[in-house]
């Protein structure tokens, strides 16, 4: 089924209190990056042992008071497409209303599990009132209050039985996502890794989910090259280009290992490309920077240079990235691109040993000890590489609760200076001893 859950309705119906409701439930798991600044659209949420990713279609509309009705219904179009999950919201406050029956009929017609959630229903005499809701004819009616949380605990239940354990590879096989935001050249990289010689590509028919993963060999590698662009006939979207755009990134960003982001040399690290950085991040995915169409910047002595050191201004304190200068059309530096996403592969898979971690980790702690906290010494006795997905890593200690965020930084960085994870999230976890 996949992991990516939409929440549709009309305006005005609680989407956003619900969204944040949602990925705020477990807030603390998921945010271990400081600073990330929470997007009002989409965020990942951690329940039953199950990762999933929210998006909030009303967060994507500006002004969301006098909107067309046509957005909504090419979002709701959009969201039936691209997400596993749809949870329609409604209003028992305003009852059923004509846009509510002309979404619910487009949501019948789509195979896509549909969750009717009635908002607002917070005490007895609403309840009542929301019964008149079944009459839409969906299965699944739960009934919560978005705003005190009451109900949320069942949906969530319902919905996470539905997601898939994110991280069932079918094969051993690197998979990789070239993402990014539209026309910075995607389509171009896919075609020049793959347009040498149309023999070398298997295309692998009925994946489990339908993102097309076109299997690669060439030059003794192997790996999977997931497409989710030719889905889609670009034609009907035009006015909900972003939200189109980041519902393929996400879907994309799932079923990856490591993701390509493309940025535009000529524009530079924009606040969409971040969102897509940051979703990566957040799903501790790898990362390959490709900055594209370098062969129409004017080049001075440093600037390549300078370049990078001022995209890793914007993606700090995530700086341990590789960073390649491309041209997807002149395919300048495009099998570096690929030997970079193995390496990055190889990092998120990397073991240490824990003897070894031990004897490196302990002696930075040593040298540069965690500070007091009120008076009382931290000591960290004992560290361990978790059993998980990417790199993370446990220090058990006396007051786990008390390690400040800049020693973390700190240990993350030795963890980095000693061992490879160039590219790749590290996940650091405290833990009583």
């Amino acid at each position: 089924m996949g992991n990516v859950v939409a929440i549709v309705g009309r305006p005005n119906v609680g989407k956003s209190t619900l969204y944040n409701r949602l990925i705020g439930e477990r807030q603390a798991i998921i945010d271990n990056v400081s600073g990330v600044t929470r997007d009002r659209q989409y965020g990942s949420s951690f329940w039953n042992g199950k990762f999933f990713t929210v998006v909030d279609t009303g967060g994507f509309v500006q002004h969301s008071e006098d909107v067309f009705e046509s957005a909504i219904r090419e979002q709701v179009r959009i969201a039936i497409e691209e997400a596993h999950v749809i949870l329609f919201l409604v209003d028992v406050t305003t009852g059923i209303t004509d846009l509510d029956e002309e979404i619910a009929n487009m949501l019948r017609s789509s195979d896509k599990p549909v969750f009717l959630v009635v908002n607002k229903a917070d005490n007895n005499e609403r309840l009542l009132e929301a019964n008149e809701f079944w009459s839409l004819g969906f299965d699944n009616t739960y009934f919560l209050s978005a705003m005190t949380g009451s109900g949320t605990g069942e949906l969530l239940d319902a919905v996470a039985e539905l997601i898939e354990e994110s991280e069932e590879i079918e094969e051993d096989i690197p998979k990789f996502a070239i993402v990014g935001q539209p026309n910075v050249g995607k389509s171009s990289l896919t075609n020049a890794l793959l347009g040498e010689s149309r023999n070398i590509v298997t295309e692998v028919a009925g994946t489990t989910r339908d993102a097309i993963h076109t299997k690669y060999t060439k030059f003794g590698k192997e790996f999977y090259l997931i497409d989710t662009a030719g889905i889609r006939k670009k034609s009907r979207v035009h006015e909900n280009l972003e939200f189109y755009s980041v519902m393929r990134a996400i879907r994309s960003i799932e079923e990856a290992d490591v993701c390509l982001l493309m940025i535009n040399a000529q524009t530079g690290m924009e606040a969409q490309d971040m969102s897509i950085f940051r979703l990566a991040e957040k799903r501790n995915k790898g990362i390959v920077l490709l900055v594209n169409k370098w062969d129409l910047v004017e080049k001075e002595t440093n600037t390549a240079r300078d370049y990078e050191a001022e995209i890793k201004q914007r993606t700090a304190p995530f700086t341990d990235l590789p960073v390649l200068f491309i041209s997807a059309l002149e395919k300048q530096r495009i099998y570096r691109a690929i030997e970079a996403a193995l390496a990055v592969y190889e990092n998120r898979n990397r073991r240490v040993k824990t003897a070894k971690l031990n004897a490196v980790m302990l002696a930075a702690i040593e040298r540069n000890p965690p500070p007091a906290y009120r008076g009382r010494m931290i000591r960290i006795k004992y560290v361990t590489q978790l059993p998980t997905y990417y790199p993370a890593f446990a220090f058990f200690c006396n007051y786990p609760k008390h390690v400040k965020d800049n020693y973390k930084q700190y240990l993350e960085n030795q963890l980095r200076k000693n061992f490879t994870f160039t590219g790749v999230p590290v996940g650091i976890f405290f833990r009583k001893k």
